[in-house]
């Protein structure tokens, strides 16, 4: 068929109106409910919410999944720009925390969480319904059971809205926005879930059946079927006669292993099979295995001790905490933030739900990794080549304030601490020895090493000046070492540059800066000239920048 301009443009209209790339259901379909009602609505969900009723294994699991999720406590936040848990501020006054601990005036936060979480553990669906104010904000919260909820696919918009079909049959119509569904995904249908009691439905019904086998058991005389033989044909006067008497004197259970007497040439054959025969223990303990297995659930978890020991009783309920009860909140947490927080408009902006994590700390596993991070940080400090709160950072441990020394409370500040030195230091080697001034410090909270040993050459007034080739300890930049604060009597060596046109930028900017020490110095001027950012000296010029050494107050300067 040829193309026309106006079918081209039909297509093109066609393209641009539908909202979603890919179209999730035919066109014509949604608008109405028939096509929702007949296929997107699962078979035999009221089949697997009735099945939590009859198969004791899938009750113990989807109550304790359901009452542990429900105990779990939730709070709100602030989100802080730093995007950082740790910086958030917690909300305790706002109407969707008060809409979440209460939903309406007939269910507590935690009933309406364990009930909507049964219907999402057996149906994979769960269905929030917010009762809104004509303002738009929600009052109230209520849940729908997943079999009662038809969504609306639309073909350009994906979902148009969702159809309650209620108890008398009357279908009411709901909007985009006045329904929260949460649910797991569905591979076959995007807008139903998929829950794990759909793939076990036949295993359940097998283990229901064996239930029921050994209670008409019990009721049918307590033993086995077989025939009774008779070489005539019985009148139906006979047959009824033989009918009552054999249910008079073998039907039921008190009636159990009566000796039975035949007449009349009538004999027994026997046509049954034993429990052992048809292996219904073996039977029901499968099925049990089968029911956890789909459901993620650990053994342990529903009392069966048969093989438990401390170790696996723990890692089973860590296991069921981490695997089946926080996932389960975080599902919940993403539907509060992106679906029932926007309905409150700007009182909610910045705002965020967030839970207690249920999974408890390993102590075992913290404290092995604790260990390993000390020992780690005491393998650098004993190199001696980093600060201690650079050691601390590097491992991933907290920095730690140094402790007060003994008769001291370690508040003493830098500039006093270089005072006392000073003045100390002229006493040292006349009055007290070395380690004597040195413990007078650490009494006055200094916090000096007691294993770092004395200088080889102390240079004081009233002493022969040392030899010419060792240079005399600077207290002051010792006193910068100890302390690492900047102290003005402790910058020894100062930036000298040449003013001149071949001056680079870096190189006039560190004119008259000063250092501790000669290591400090020495590491940006290697040698003591040549700054090691110059720009000139990538071109071949000679850098204009070098540092010298200060002299003491009534002394010059020297080089």
């Amino acid at each position: 068929m040829a193309r026309t301009l106006l079918g081209d443009l039909g297509r093109a209209a066609s393209t641009f109106l539908n909202r979603t790339p890919i179209s999730y259901a035919p066109h014509g379909a949604g608008r109405g409910a028939g096509f929702a009602s007949g296929l997107m609505r699962p078979a035999g969900q009221e089949a697997q919410m009735r099945a939590m009723g009859s198969v004791g294994t899938l009750f113990a699991i989807v109550d304790r999944i359901t009452t542990a999720y429900s105990q779990v406590q939730w709070h709100l936040y602030r989100s802080a720009p730093s995007g950082r848990p740790e910086d958030r501020i917690e909300v305790t006054s706002h109407a969707a925390l008060d809409l979440w601990c209460q939903p309406n005036k007939f269910m507590t936060g935690q009933q309406f969480r364990e009930a909507t979480q049964q219907h999402e553990e057996l149906t994979g669906e769960q269905w929030w319904i917010p009762s809104l104010h004509s303002s738009g904000l929600p009052l109230e919260l209520w849940f729908a059971r997943p079999d009662r909820m038809e969504p609306l696919p639309d073909p350009e918009e994906f979902l148009s809205g969702y159809v309650y079909r209620a108890p008398s049959g009357e279908r009411v119509p709901l909007g985009v926005n006045e329904v929260i569904q949460l649910r797991r995904p569905n591979p076959l249908d995007p807008y139903r879930g998929w829950g794990a009691v759909q793939t076990i439905l036949t295993d359940m019904d097998a283990t229901r059946a064996s239930a029921e086998w050994n209670a008409m058991f019990f009721r049918n005389s307590a033993q086995p079927g077989g025939i009774v033989e008779v070489d005539k044909r019985l009148s139906d006067d006979e047959f009824d006669e033989f009918n009552m008497r054999w249910s008079a004197q073998h039907k039921g259970v008190a009636n159990a292993h009566r000796v039975a007497v035949l007449e009349n040439g009538l004999k027994w054959q026997d046509r049954s099979f034993s429990m052992r025969d048809m292996q219904f223990t073996e039977l029901r303990d499968a099925s049990r295995e089968i029911i956890r297995e789909a459901l993620g659930f650990p053994k342990p978890m529903l009392g069966t001790v048969d093989d438990a020991n401390r170790a696996n009783m723990e890692a089973a309920d860590v296991m069921f905490a981490r695997w089946l009860i926080r996932p389960r909140l975080q599902r919940t947490r993403e539907a509060l933030n992106t679906r029932l927080l926007p309905l409150y408009g700007a009182t909610a902006r910045g705002l965020e739900f967030d839970f207690e994590d249920p999974v408890q700390e390993d102590v075992e596993s913290e404290t092995k990794q604790l260990t390993a991070r000390s020992s780690a940080a005491k393998a650098l400090a004993d190199t001696g080549l980093w600060a201690p709160n650079s050691i601390l950072s590097a491992v991933g441990l907290p920095e730690m304030a140094p402790a007060a020394a003994v008769g001291g409370d370690g508040g003493i500040s830098p500039r006093e601490l270089g005072d006392m030195i000073q003045s100390i230091y002229l006493g040292v080697d006349v009055c007290i020895t070395w380690d004597e001034a040195r413990e007078i410090l650490n009494r006055a909270g200094a916090g000096l090493d007691p294993s770092v040993p004395p200088p080889t050459q102390l240079a004081r007034r009233g002493r022969t000046s040392p030899a010419p080739d060792v240079e005399p300890v600077d207290w002051a930049a010792a006193t910068a070492a100890l302390t690492g604060e900047e102290i003005e009597a402790a910058q020894r060596w100062v930036v000298v540059t040449e003013d001149d046109d071949d001056r680079c930028g870096p190189c006039a900017k560190q004119d008259g800066r000063t250092y501790k020490n000669r290591a400090q110095a020495y590491k940006d001027y290697p040698g003591g000239s040549g700054y090691v950012h110059c720009t000139g000296a990538e071109f071949g010029n000679d850098c204009r920048c070098r540092v010298v050494k200060r002299g003491r107050k009534g002394e010059g300067e020297g080089s």
